[in-house]
């Protein structure tokens, strides 16, 4: 039994729909769905040079890697390499081959730093180092039952109105712009440029995976100023990807009570399980999350690679 890596094949069901396997048997709490991978690959920017690749023994993916350059940081040469592998076909040589791939692709058009996400588990910590990785900052993972009890809906300020991302169907710049304030502000060790419209309207507004009759909006001033960004796997499980409040507005409980609202419309649209994530030095938005009732239940090390 021989393990080989290629380039995932879009067109061919199997590749998406073994990709997608694999990566929610490894990462559960992470949606993704066969039509959103060939989605992401479709609509991938040139400059990113993104390249998901699989491992395969006897015709089946037991391995996935998605591959390519950061390329919407002001700093030149980044790079990421996230590999995971089907749990039940571990030391097969299949991670190494997948890393080793990656890491010619990279460094082919000029990537000088690459960066992972691993597991906080002692193999996969261990698998890291040996290829020359060292750990970083981390992230958590968190689930919340949605057939359990929600906080209560509460009273809207004065002044505030909630609207879903479909109330910005016709124009949704005002929503790119309260995401692009947000993300630049989360805690990160890439720094990123979220200043492209359209490439934010092809990667989040038209992803499959994006719910805009899900995602709240909390509306103060006339403009967005705070919101809870949902994506939904067509099942029952449900994310919020991005939970903000525009500087200006920040400290009123804006955010909260948009995803509150979010979370509420979940449920009722028959959802099971909302996951979401958050960088373990974000204590305000973990305080929050547990304050709905997330419980954490993973934790992923963003581990980096000088290339020399």
């Amino acid at each position: 039994m021989t393990v080989t890596v290629r380039d995932l094949v879009p067109e061919v069901r199997a590749d998406v729909e073994g990709f997608a396997r694999v990566r929610h048997l490894a990462l559960p709490f992470f949606l993704v769905t066969p039509d959103s991978l060939a989605y992401d690959l479709a609509h991938a920017r040139p400059e990113a040079h993104y390249r998901p690749l699989v491992a395969e023994e006897d015709g089946e993916v037991i391995g996935t890697a998605q591959v390519g350059l950061v390329h919407d940081s002001p700093e030149p040469g980044l790079g990421y390499v996230n590999v995971y592998v089907h749990p039940g076909r571990t030391r097969r040589g299949a991670g190494s081959l997948l890393v080793h791939a990656a890491e010619r692709h990279l460094a082919d058009r000029g990537a000088t730093k690459l960066f992972a996400w691993v597991l906080d588990e002692p193999g996969n910590l261990a698998f890291a180092e040996r290829h020359g990785y060292r750990g970083s900052r981390s992230a958590h993972f968190l689930r919340l039952d949605l057939t359990g009890d929600l906080p209560p809906l509460q009273p809207l300020p004065p002044g505030v109105e909630l609207r879903t991302g479909a109330d910005f169907a016709a124009d949704p710049r005002p929503l790119f712009e309260l995401d692009s304030e947000t993300m630049s502000d989360e805690p990160s060790d890439i720094a990123y440029e979220f200043t492209d419209y359209e490439a934010w309207l092809a990667e989040t507004w038209y992803n499959p995976l994006f719910s805009p009759e899900l995602t709240s909006v909390a509306v103060a001033d006339g403009r967005p100023a705070a919101f809870s960004m949902a994506r939904t796997d067509g099942g029952t499980r449900y994310g919020t990807v991005m939970t903000g409040t525009a500087r200006a507005f920040r400290g009123r409980g804006l955010a909260k009570l948009a995803k509150n609202d979010s979370l509420h419309r979940a449920r009722a649209a028959g959802f099971t399980e909302a996951f979401t994530g958050n960088d373990t030095g974000n204590g305000p938005m973990i305080a929050i999350n547990k304050w709905f009732g997330y419980e954490i239940c993973a934790t992923e090390v963003r581990y980096v690679r000088e290339l020399g």
